[in-house]
């Protein structure tokens, strides 16, 4: 089929590679010359793992390509892919004006039946109002769907490619039919639905995972006074077939583009027709209030941050990406430096990203977690990369100050602390903690 899909951010950009990686014609659109001028010589503008390869193979073969000229992409498609920017506003809401001028834009192009299809995540009513915008615009036939995306950053290529589930939500059975057979090559798992369902389908899947995260967080937390290993209970917990394995992962909290504003759109979804979503307000509490654990135990164990420098592992909200949108690392650092402390922080491809949104005085960005590490009063490890897992941990307590070690994403083990001196703090794991206390009472809490 002959594919025109419109933005290329992570959704944009991997959606559209990907169909061309299925045999599809495919131009991806987008306003920012830079960006589409990147993409042709082979550049990628966000960091994901296979993507640059597979862009390089597409566009060899002839099937993918980038411009600016929406109007042209437009033309030529059959299917147009709606996948732009839908930030939050200052209340919450999503801030639908880029999709209502991609909107327009679409409609002054089409020129015969044309498929207009939303994956950007949008309130539920927005596809209805797309149409409105696209009847005004045209005299051409059209359908309209929504055909929302669920993919992770960081397997973004493989969670397209191998989906649990295709949702399509129109009341078009010729839209039904064409859109079938895109997706059907990716799975057998195609629900068909009507749309307001569909826009439903997407916000109701992040906030139950939202959910499952703030809740194993508050498990860590009672596991902690009580004497109990998260890690254990979560395992426990997920051999229960109703409840699962996935996000029972305690840590510091979700971030990222999608968890902090979707849950936040949808209790604004709820404030509009007149319903208190008192569930999703305390999963969005619980997890802003995670990241500060941080910096409580750093307190507990240095009672004042005036004038300590804390080393800080990791700036992207997840491993394996490079985005920091909503990072649990900009309010942990920003708190930090209001407290007097210096930071040296380094992440192995996030750090340039993060330096746009924080720089300070006593913010140092360092090339390695060697660098980092060297000389700091304490050590906090924010996100999980695997090269912080790698170091031998007696090596660690060398290049450190103070052998204070915050592990935010309960990375490291008892027999590796177990030879070591570190003053140790994970999550909800008081156990592990206890049985290397045994070992170094005088230094560990």
């Amino acid at each position: 089929m002959k594919l025109a899909v419109i933005g290329t951010g992570y959704v944009g950009l991997v959606s559209g590679v990907c169909f061309a990686h299925q045999g599809n014609e495919v131009v991806c659109v987008d306003k920012a010359s830079e960006k589409i001028e990147m993409l042709r010589s082979g550049g990628v503008p966000i960091y994901e793992p296979g993507l640059k390869e597979l862009i390089q193979t597409n566009t060899a073969a002839g099937r993918l390509r980038f411009t600016t000229d929406l109007a042209d992409a437009v033309r030529l498609a059959d299917i147009v892919i709606l996948a732009v920017g839908t930030p939050s506003l200052p209340n919450g809401e999503a801030d639908l004006s880029f999709i209502k001028q991609a909107a327009r834009e679409i409609g002054e192009a089409i020129n015969g039946y044309t498929i207009i299809v939303t994956k950007s995540t949008v309130p539920v009513g927005t596809n209805e109002k797309i149409a409105a915008i696209l009847a005004e615009c045209t005299d051409q036939p059209f359908d309209i769907a929504s055909v929302p995306e669920f993919l992770r950053e960081g397997s973004a290529i493989h969670d397209t490619l191998n989906p649990d589930r295709i949702v399509i939500g129109t009341a078009s059975e010729l839209a039904r039919e064409q859109l079938t057979a895109l997706h059907a090559p990716l799975t057998s798992n195609i629900l068909v639905t009507d749309i307001r369902s569909a826009e439903m389908i997407k916000y109701a899947s992040n906030a139950f995972l939202a959910t499952k995260i703030s809740f194993i967080n508050e498990i860590a937390n009672i596991c902690e006074k009580v004497g109990a290993d998260v890690t254990k209970v979560a395992e426990g917990m997920g051999y229960d077939n109703r409840i699962g394995r996935s996000f029972l992962k305690a840590g510091i909290g979700y971030g990222g583009s999608c968890f902090p504003k979707d849950t936040q759109a949808l209790i604004q979804i709820a404030g509009h027709v007149d319903y208190e979503f008192k569930l999703l307000k305390s999963v969005v509490e619980v997890n802003q209030d995670q990241r500060y654990n941080v910096i409580r135990k750093l307190e507990a164990i240095l009672d004042n941050l005036q004038d300590m420098t804390v080393a800080i592992w990791g700036l992207a909200f997840k491993p394996e990406t490079d985005d920091v949108r909503d990072a649990p690392a900009l309010e942990i650092i920003q708190t930090l430096l209001e407290r007097g402390a210096s930071v040296k922080a380094y992440d192995p491809i996030a750090a340039a990203n993060f330096s746009k949104l924080l720089t300070h005085p006593h913010l140092e960005y360092c090339e390695s977690k060697e660098e980092a590490a060297r000389g700091a009063d304490a050590l906090c490890l924010l996100t999980e990369w695997k090269e912080f897992a790698d170091i031998p941990l007696p090596e660690l307590e060398r290049l450190l100050r103070k052998p204070i070690l915050i592990d935010g994403r309960n990375v490291f083990r008892e027999e590796e602390l177990s030879q070591t001196s570190f003053i140790y703090y994970s999550v909800g794991r008081p156990s592990l903690s206890q049985g290397v206390r045994e070992q170094n009472p005088v230094l560990l809490f």
